[in-house]
């Protein structure tokens, strides 16, 4: 739909309006605006021993939790009583977000900056009211197993370098 017919279509859609993917790159952020980072990614040496396999985000309850990139929803549902949703992209990753009450089912093809659902208050270990924990994961295959690997990595997240500056004279 394009022109005057799609703007119609637009207006006329029940709820709000939808969620607008981030700017150009395969993955964003998946809470908007771009969250502070309260706790980092910890791999543990071994997949058995302690570690963060993901990051932690400081949101606010209620606030829409967005698919980070393409993919389709593989989970939505209750683990360990925390409300999860798990969604599988190209290329063998899988990405999670909790706690998060899903508004999308199962099955359901998703694009970078789609609604997922609502994040709720009260994720352990964070020192916000509220925290998305945000994880990633490669599935692994016959030649190799699958690895937890930093989130951020996929949002291009690179800390901010400041130079010195030269005087003249």
């Amino acid at each position: 739909m394009t022109g005057l017919a799609g703007a119609v279509f637009l207006l006329c859609m029940p709820g709000p309006p939808p969620v607008v993917a981030a700017p150009a790159g395969q993955f964003a952020w998946p809470l908007q605006p771009r969250p502070a980072v309260e706790r980092l990614f910890d791999k543990p040496e071994s997949d058995w021993l302690p570690g963060h396999r993901g990051v932690d985000l400081a949101g606010t309850a209620g606030q829409a939790v967005l698919a980070a990139g393409d993919g389709i929803v593989v989970f939505a549902g209750t683990v360990a009583g925390k409300p999860v949703v798990s969604i599988d992209h190209p290329g063998g990753l899988r990405t999670t977000y909790e706690p998060v009450e899903a508004t999308i089912s199962v099955g359901a093809r998703v694009a970078r900056g789609t609604r997922i659902g609502t994040l709720e208050p009260g994720h352990e270990g964070c020192t916000a009211a509220a925290c998305l924990h945000w994880g990633a994961r490669r599935e692994g295959d016959r030649h190799s197993r699958r690895e937890y690997v930093d989130p951020l990595g996929l949002v291009h997240s690179t800390p901010l370098r400041l130079k010195p500056v030269l005087r003249q004279g």
